[in-house]
Formats: C-alpha cells, sequence, structure tokens
C-alpha cells in the first residue's frame, strides 16, 4: 500500500504567511494597499467622466490611450489585449467606469478593514495586472507585488482585522497564530 506523499510547509513560508506574530507587518502593508485603492477610487466616484451622466468618458480615453500603444515598431500592448479594449471594453465603456471606480474602492475599505482579505487583494491584483496589460506603468508594478504578498498571506494578513471573527464563521480555517513546531516526517523518494 502506498502512501500519498505529503508536502510540509517550510518554516520560513509558515513564519511568514501564517504566523501572527508578523500580523503588525501585514497590517501596515494592508492599509498602505487599501488606502491607495480607496483614493484612487474616491477620486473617480467623484468625477462626472467616471460616474454619473458622463460615465465612460475617462475610461474611454483611458482605453484609447492604450489602444495607441498597441502599434509601431515597439507596441506597450499585447494584440490580443487591444482586441478585447477594442471589442469588449471600449463598446461597454459606462459598465466599465462603474465597476474600476466602485470596484477600487471595495477593494480599499475591504483591505482597510482586513475583510476577506485574500479575495480583495486577489481583485486588486486583478485590476493592477489590467492596468499593466493596458500599458500603464504608475504604481501597480507595486501594488500588483504587494497584492501578491496579501493573497499569499491571507491567513494572517487579516488576523488584525475583520478576517479574525468573520472567516472561521463561515468555515474558513485561518491562522492558530502559534509557529509550527510539529515534528516532520523524512521525505520519501
Amino acid at each position: 500500500m502506498t502512501s500519498t506523499p505529503v508536502v510540509h510547509e517550510t518554516a520560513l513560508s509558515r513564519l511568514l504567511f501564517a504566523d501572527t506574530r508578523l500580523s503588525l507587518l501585514w497590517l501596515a502593508l494592508r492599509l498602505y494597499v487599501g488606502w491607495a485603492w480607496l483614493q484612487s477610487g474616491w477620486h473617480k466616484v467623484g468625477d462626472p467622466a467616471w460616474v454619473g451622466a458622463s460615465a465612460g468618458q475617462a475610461v474611454t480615453g483611458f482605453l484609447r490611450g492604450a489602444l495607441g500603444k498597441a502599434s509601431g515598431e515597439t507596441p506597450q500592448v499585447s494584440g490580443w489585449y487591444a482586441w478585447f479594449i477594442e471589442n469588449v471594453a471600449l463598446p461597454n465603456a459606462p459598465v466599465f467606469s462603474y465597476l474600476v471606480a466602485f470596484g477600487e474602492i471595495a477593494v480599499g475599505v475591504a483591505l482597510i478593514l482586513g475583510l476577506f482579505t485574500g479575495i480583495a487583494a486577489f481583485m486588486g491584483g486583478l485590476m493592477n495586472a489590467n492596468y499593466l496589460l493596458a500599458g500603464t506603468l504608475s504604481t501597480n508594478p507595486l501594488l500588483f507585488i504587494l497584492a501578491t504578498w496579501l493573497v499569499l498571506g491571507w491567513r494572517v494578513a487579516g488576523w488584525l482585522g475583520l478576517d479574525r471573527w468573520v472567516l472561521p464563521r463561515l468555515g474558513v480555517q485561518v491562522s492558530d497564530g502559534a509557529p509550527d513546531t510539529s515534528p516532520r516526517e523524512p521525505s520519501q523518494t
């Protein structure tokens, strides 16, 4: 009878992504990323070119600028993404305008509160990836990296937030807060 191989989490991985002793570090990271998203979304919600009677104007300008980066000797936007912009995003610019503005606020609020931290960070990273695919740098590379770390550290990133109480009520096992001291089985080759 063969046993199923078990891959144990390394001590470093457990320390970084599951140990509540680093919860203050994760809180600072989460608040920084959350505040960046909240500010960005708040500016858009207050702008009629994003939300309101003229919704879609700002996102149309952004998307047309991205399409301009899809041609030339060294395009900054891939052909497949230019197709998406032209055939999906631009014809639905008002919808995308609202999704972006309120999506940024939702990600920011969720990260600041530490509520569904992993999901919020993933959605923020997804927005960052789309901005990067559209040829926009700004703070997107940094926020994408930090969002990826928050996704990896979801078990402890919301420990000093609402995740600590909400996730267990939903049946999700979060960090127990203790360092891993379990004995390791010898690896079988």
